[in-house]
C-alpha cells in the first residue's frame, strides 16, 4: 500500500472509532461530547499533517479513539513491530505496572492521540526501546486559547490557557467516568503538564531522554519548571539523569537542564515564531518545515529517527551552550507563572 493510501486508512479507521464512540461519549458527558466532538476530528486530520502517522498499524487504531485516549491518558509505545501499544488512561495506572521506558515523548500540535502516538513511535525507533507518551489532549481551555491566537504564539500567549482551566474543570463535573476516576482537579494548569509531573516525580518513571515536538516542548518545559519549584531535590535527581531534545520550537528549560538539544526545520518559520529567539538552533534540519511525517511534501518533513539519533550523538561529542539564568527569569516567564499558579492553587 502507498504512503498515501495507508495514510488514509488510518485517519479513515480513527474517524470511524471516533464515530462509533460519540454516543458513549455524550451519554457520559453531553455538554463535552458537542462542544469538542468536530474539533477533535479536524485533529486528527492535523495529525497526519505533522506526525507520521503511517507508523501506527491499523490494528492499533481502534486503541486510539479519543474515548479511549483522553487529555492526561499515557500510551505505552514499542518499537515499529516489536508489540502493539498500550493506552493507560492515568499517570496512576500506568505506574502500577511499572513499565521500563528509554524515553518520554510530548507531542503538540493536533492534540490528537494519534499524533502522540505516532510521534513516540518514531522516538522508540530511533532510540530502540518503548516510549512513554503523554496525551495532550484538547479541551475548551484549549479552543478558548486558540481562538485567541495562543497556539499561533504560544511562546507568549499559551499560558492563558491556564486562566481557562476552571472552564474544563467545571464540565467535567457532568462527567461520570472523570467523577468516578476522581479525575476532577480544580488546579489552574492542564491535565497533561499534570499527568507530566505525576510521571517525572515518581521514583519507577526512569526514562533517561525528554523529547517533545512543538508545543509538547511547553508542556515540558512547564512541568520541570513546576518540580523545580515544588521539590527541587527531585528536579535535581531528575537532571542529572535526563537529556532533553526539543523538536520544531526552542523552548526555554530550566537552567538546572543543561542537556538540550535543540532540532529546528531550515524553513520552519511557525517554530521561529513559537521559539525563544536567544536559544541558538543545535541542530538545522535542511529544507524541513515543522512537519515531522517524512511523506510530507518536496521532503520538508523532519525524519525524527534519522536526526534523533544525530541528536544523541551530540551529547555524547558536544558541550550544549549555557543558558543563562537571568535570560531564563525573563524569557521563561510564562512557565514559571504557570508554576506558581499550580502551588498557589488549592488541593
Amino acid at each position: 500500500m502507498g504512503a498515501g493510501m495507508k495514510t488514509l486508512s488510518v485517519i479513515t479507521n480513527v474517524q470511524i472509532e471516533r464515530a462509533a464512540a460519540f454516543p458513549a461519549k455524550f451519554a457520559d458527558n453531553p455538554i463535552r461530547a458537542t462542544s469538542l466532538d468536530t474539533i477533535q476530528r479536524r485533529n486528527a486530520i492535523l495529525d497526519a499533517v505533522f506526525y507520521d502517522v503511517d507508523a501506527i498499524a491499523e490494528e492499533e487504531t481502534p486503541d486510539l479513539a479519543f474515548w479511549l485516549a483522553r487529555e492526561g491518558a499515557i500510551i505505552l509505545v514499542p518499537p515499529t513491530g516489536a508489540d502493539r501499544l498500550k493506552v493507560f488512561l492515568t499517570a496512576e495506572d500506568f505506574l502500577k505496572g511499572a513499565p521500563s521506558v528509554a524515553a518520554l515523548a510530548i507531542a503538540g500540535v493536533g492534540s490528537s492521540a494519534l499524533g502522540a502516538a505516532a510521534f513516540a513511535r518514531n522516538v522508540a525507533d530511533a532510540v530502540q526501546g518503548p516510549v512513554a507518551a503523554v496525551v495532550s489532549g484538547y479541551g475548551l481551555a484549549d479552543v478558548l486559547t486558540e481562538a485567541l491566537g495562543g497556539f499561533f504564539w504560544f511562546g507568549a500567549l499559551n499560558s492563558l490557557r491556564h486562566a481557562f482551566e476552571p472552564l474544563d474543570s467545571i464540565t467535567k463535573m457532568f462527567s461520570r467516568s472523570e467523577n468516578a476516576n476522581k479525575d476532577l482537579s480544580w488546579t489552574r494548569t492542564s491535565k497533561d503538564t499534570e499527568t507530566l509531573i505525576s510521571l517525572l516525580q515518581d521514583k519507577r518513571f526512569t526514562p533517561g531522554l525528554l523529547v517533545g515536538h512543538s508545543k509538547g516542548n511547553l508542556v515540558l518545559s512547564e512541568a520541570l519548571y513546576a518540580l523545580v519549584r515544588e521539590q527541587p531535590k527531585v528536579a535535581e535527581r531528575l537532571a542529572t539523569r535526563s537529556r532533553i531534545v526539543t523538536i520544531s520550537a526552542k523552548i526555554g528549560m530550566p537552567p538546572l537542564f543543561k542537556d538540550v538539544i535543540d532540532v529546528v526545520g531550515e524553513w520552519d518559520w511557525f517554530g521561529a515564531l513559537n521559539s525563544r529567539p536567544d536559544i541558538r538552533a543545535d541542530l538545522v534540519v535542511p529544507r524541513a518545515w515543522h512537519s515531522t511525517n517524512p511523506n510530507f511534501p518536496m521532503g520538508m518533513g523532519i525524519d525524527v529517527p534519522q536526526f534523533l539519533a544525530h541528536a544523541m550523538t551530540m551529547f555524547e561529542t558536544e558541550t550544549p551552550p549555557v543558558r543563562t539564568a537571568r535570560l531564563s527569569l525573563v524569557l521563561d516567564a510564562p512557565q514559571r507563572a504557570a508554576a506558581a499558579l499550580r502551588k498557589s492553587s488549592p488541593a
